[in-house]
């Protein structure tokens, strides 16, 4: 199990608007969720909430360096990310019977890593816009540019919805950034230990993951119950943009037939 760094484990700053981490206890099934990359749970709070109000128990932490500042997030690594989901989804082994991991972008790279660890303790896995990769020149500069650049414009915001914000950092933090490819490599190594049931979303328009994110994942993992969903009228941050209620809608169904006990129940109930 990863080891947090002991500056990890301190907050520095305040935290922005809506980067609260969000719990709801439920009933026997549980959902953790992940988000991405400089994000926050603001990005999946309306998600949480969706899947709290059907019933489910849901944790949805705040990642250690997330929702205050960029120069904070430059002191933790994926380590201290992971152990982070890790102890909401050891939380919810102690009070549910079923829990199914959820991640948004490096959220997913996270779901798909305690998956990878946890196998049959991970009931799914439901994923949007899934980060396992980057193509652009500027990464492969990262081993000698973590030493000399503190930070690098982010790309934030990539919803096509009018008016939305994520609230994330418009920096990335390059020693963060550099970790994050790290963490990617370890997880692309080990897909094939990947066999519970997926729900991918994909952004058919996403700005931020290369497609082959998708197809990377999708041709390596050994499972055998996949389902892929384009979401057409989204970008990256789909979780706030127009295709929301469909990866609300779907994500509960998926939870749903993955425990069959809850079904024939009343629409809203589990």
């Amino acid at each position: 199990m990863a080891t947090p760094t002991a500056r990890a484990t301190m907050r520095l700053m305040p935290l922005l608007s809506g980067a609260e981490p969000f719990a709801a206890d439920g009933g026997p099934v549980g959902a953790v969720l992940c988000h991405g990359f400089t994000g926050s749970p603001r990005s999946m709070r309306p998600w949480a909430e969706h899947l709290a109000a059907a019933g489910l128990t849901v944790r949805l932490p705040l990642l250690p360096g997330h929702g205050t500042s960029w120069r904070e997030m430059s002191l933790t690594r994926w380590q201290d990310w992971y152990a982070a989901v890790e102890r909401a989804f050891d939380e919810l082994r102690e009070r549910c019977d079923t829990v199914v991991v959820m991640g948004l972008s490096m959220g997913g790279t996270m779901a798909v890593r305690l998956a990878e660890r946890r196998g049959a303790q991970v009931a799914g896995v439901v994923l949007v816009n899934v980060s396992l990769l980057g193509e652009r020149l500027a990464l492969r500069a990262l081993p000698i540019a973590k030493h000399v650049l503190p930070s690098v414009r982010g790309l934030g915001d990539d919803i096509k919805k009018p008016g939305v914000t994520e609230g994330g950092y418009d920096r990335w933090p390059v020693k963060a950034l550099a970790s994050l490819v790290e963490l990617w490599a370890l997880t692309r190594k080990d897909l094939g230990m990947v066999s519970q049931p997926l729900l991918v979303f994909r952004s058919t328009v996403d700005h931020v993951v290369e497609p082959t994110n998708g197809t990377t994942l999708l041709r390596s993992v050994s499972s055998t119950d996949v389902e892929e969903v384009l979401l057409n009228d989204s970008y990256h941050v789909a979780t706030l943009d127009n295709d929301a209620p469909v990866i609300f809608a779907r994500s509960l169904e998926f939870v749903r037939r993955l425990a069959p006990a809850t079904a024939g129940r009343p629409d809203g109930e589990v």
